[in-house]
């Protein structure tokens, strides 16, 4: 028994438990859609792997309960094989396969126990062990169980054990934590830049070889311009012909060594991009290892919910981040219970439209444009634009008008609004209004996307485009005040080499103009706070950066290429170092800084509080003559131009903005008598334009109207304490409330 408590042979018990657990769910799932003979024999040997492995740490209620089910798996083989040799076909009751999937369901609590806590655990269990038992001798009786249960399979010793996981073809799973890999990804990187070094020793030593090569020519000439002056003592000849052959043997000895140092340098180089490749690999896990769990989500709630669904997976192999795949069981769950619930009908609803009684939902995985793919669609019911309509006025979030202009893409992305659902009662299923939040929020936080499409009666797809891994990231190398910084490729918008006479000014603040975009300039050593660098051409090397719809031009030295890099995260000692994210080791074992996009545009943010310029010659851009003009700034083009017209249809000028970056940069560049914003904008919210205005000493005193879908009374409070004039619902457009609030403002 001392033994049989010893916490690292309880810790293999709970390993081997846990990977019988998926064995018997996937067979289990195969059984229950394809009555698979395969499926039985999985099941038959993952029960008896888990009663001979509870048997060596006696846990015989374990024991039991594995037997148990491995004598019901034999009945329904027995079952199976009957009607084949009759050539009936036959299908596994799902009632019955519900008791099985319970006793997994037990193991797989019982394997997630921290070791020391298993033995207890399984002594607190006795009751509900008792439940199950009755439950699976109920269905062995029901299966034509008529003796006792006995194994059919051979008795298995440690031995056996070894024997049969040995023969195993399957790859076997070694447990490494998250830290432990992420230093060997920086052994392997500093390997790799080790390696490197070797070529210029190797190059250093072919200039040897060269001077080899001329210290024989000199002895050569000294040898001959002897002789011809006469000079040549056997003394002085010998001692001549002595030097020449030592020369000689050193440069066979030197060309000998550099030939082996070479293909060492060969060898080497190679095989360290080998280790350095395989290391990041092992950082790359199949997207199967992250969904496991989900075909018996999708089969116990599509019986929940008296349906039929057939789940598919596409893509199973396709390798991605351990960090990402960790970061994606929420959203993903989100949505396949949300497709289940809301997208495929009831069996009969389906059989009147002519579709199968069945529904499938469908997951791929795969790599795109150097991007992970993930797409789930199913082919049910689609989502309903006229009632999502009905659902976003009927919340006041848009007046009437106005949502009945909305387009498709205007619509759908209210659903990933914090707490929008359109089911019509909360249930333990959905009707919360948290799943789509959820998942764009992760899409945004590792640098992707998530979008949706939908067809009426056809189904609905959503759309996830992730980056492949957040360990190994393409960079962009810059020189910034006679250092080397990297911007990581996703956070870079474009790259762009302007000239002196493309820049105005404005207020003091440099802009440029680019698929005509007006983009604002900023050093990036003031940012930085970095030793300026002079500026040498008449031409700026140029990155513009794109965070939450705001985009600037940061002016660097010069472009040093591109390189893919090995993120490491900063020493904590260094303590925190403002806009950078992580470093790297560049091939030729310096390290680099690895700007954080995100905080990058924060700083900026603040430095445009403030007056910066280039230190270059730069040409104003008039100003508009001050009249009665209103900027109006929504990304929603319904809304603006349901503003607009309101506006005027009672005379007053107005200009569009498309986001609150955009608005900012208008507001730089024009004089307004009005400002009427949105609140919820990708990128820079109504609130952080509100506050950019209000600490802006020219704009600061500028009439502010917010408008938006919130009608909590603390969202308004939040407008008001923040600087707002007034504000308004969206669904107050149908009257004169709009109207009378700019007149208040304007006269």
């Amino acid at each position: 028994m001392a033994n049989s408590r010893d916490p690292a042979l309880v810790d293999t018990f709970c390993q081997e438990v846990e990977q019988q657990v998926k064995v018997l769910n996937e067979g289990l799932l195969a059984l229950e859609s394809q009555n698979d003979p395969q499926a039985i024999e999985s099941l038959m040997r993952a029960a008896h792997s888990v009663k001979g492995a509870a048997k060596m740490l006696e846990l015989q209620s374990v024991v039991d309960l594995a037997h148990q089910m491995e004598s019901c798996f034999v009945c329904i083989q027995s079952e199976l094989q009957a009607h084949e040799l009759q050539n009936q076909t036959t299908t596994t009751d799902s009632a019955d396969l519900d008791r099985l999937f319970q006793g997994v369901d037990w193991l797989d609590n019982l394997h997630r126990r921290p070791p020391d806590q298993v033995m207890p655990w399984v002594d607190t269990q006795a009751e509900v062990l008792a439940t199950l038992q009755t439950s699976l001798q109920q269905l062995w009786q029901a299966l034509g169980g008529d003796s006792p249960p006995t194994s059919t399979l051979m008795p298995r010793s440690p031995s056996t054990l070894a024997a049969s996981e040995a023969a195993t073809p399957a790859d076997r799973v070694v447990r490494v934590s998250a830290d432990n890999l992420h230093r060997i990804i920086g052994l392997a990187g500093e390997s790799l830049v080790d390696a490197n070094w070797l070529q210029p020793f190797a190059d250093s030593l072919g200039l040897v070889k060269l001077q080899q090569q001329e210290l024989s020519r000199i002895l050569e000439h000294l040898e001959r311009e002897l002789t011809q002056q006469g000079q040549t003592s056997p003394q002085l000849k010998a001692l001549i012909q002595t030097a020449r052959r030592q020369e000689q043997d050193c440069y066979d000895l030197l060309d000998d060594r550099l030939g082996e140092l070479e293909l060492y340098v060969r060898r080497s180089l190679n095989l360290s991009d080998r280790l350095y490749r395989e290391v990041i690999h092992a950082h790359m896990r199949p997207f199967s290892d992250g969904i496991e769990g989900f075909p018996r989500m999708v089969r116990d709630l599509s019986r929940q919910l008296n349906k039929q669904v057939r789940f598919e997976v596409l893509g199973k192999a396709t390798a991605v981040d351990r960090d990402i795949l960790n970061k994606l069981e929420a959203p993903l769950t989100h949505i396949l219970r949300n497709a289940v619930d809301h997208g495929i009908e009831p069996v009969n609803d389906r059989l009147a439209q002519g579709k199968p009684p069945y529904g499938t939902v469908r997951m791929e995985a795969l790599h795109r444009g150097g991007m992970l793919v993930i797409t789930i669609s199913d082919d049910g019911q689609g989502i309903d634009l006229e009632e999502l309509r009905q659902t976003v006025q009927a919340r006041g979030l848009v007046s009437r008008d106005m949502g009945a202009q909305l387009s498709e893409t205007e619509l759908l992305d209210f659903l990933f609004l914090p707490g929008f659902s359109t089911a019509t009662q909360v249930t333990e299923v959905s009707g919360r209004g948290v799943g789509l939040d959820v998942a764009k929020t992760m899409a945004q936080q590792v640098g992707g996307r998530v979008q949706v499409t939908t067809q009426k009666g056809q189904g609905s797809r959503f759309h996830f485009q992730l980056p492949l891994t957040l360990s190994v990231v393409r960079a962009l190398l810059v020189q910034i005040g006679g250092e080397t910084y990297a911007f990581p490729l996703a956070r870079v918008d474009q790259i762009v080499q302007i000239s002196l006479q493309e820049i105005y000014q404005v207020e003091g603040r440099p802009f440029f103009t680019k698929d005509e975009q007006n983009i604002g300039l900023v050093p990036a050593h003031l940012v930085l706070e970095l030793p300026p660098a002079p500026v040498s051409s008449d031409e700026l090397a140029v990155v513009v950066i794109q965070e939450g719809g705001r985009s600037y031009g940061v002016v660097v030295e010069q472009f040093l290429g591109e390189e893919d890099l090995v993120v490491r995260p900063l020493d904590p000692r260094l303590g925190r170092i403002r806009d950078m994210s992580a470093v790297a080791l560049l091939r030729d074992g310096s390290p680099v800084l690895i700007i954080d996009g995100v905080e990058l545009v924060r700083s900026i943010d603040q430095h445009l509080r403030t007056n910066l310029s280039l230190n270059v010659t730069l040409q104003s851009r008039p100003v508009l003559a001050q009249g009665q003009c209103v900027l109006v700034v929504d990304d929603s083009p319904t809304v603006r131009a349901t503003e607009t017209r309101l506006l005027q249809q009672h005379h007053y000028e107005v200009h569009q903005a498309a986001s609150g970056v955009e608005a900012w940069e208008a507001l730089l560049q024009h004089n307004y008598d009005l400002l009427i914003t949105d609140v919820d904008m990708p990128g820079m919210s109504g609130l952080e334009l509100l506050y950019q205005v209000r600490n802006h000493a020219k704009l600061q005193t500028l009439p502010v109207i917010m408008v938006s879908y919130r009608d909590r009374e603390e969202d308004r409070q939040q407008g008001l304490r923040a600087g707002a004039n007034f504000y308004l619902m969206k669904s107050n457009f149908q009257d004169d409330t709009l109207i009378k609030a700019v007149r208040s403002l304007l006269g």
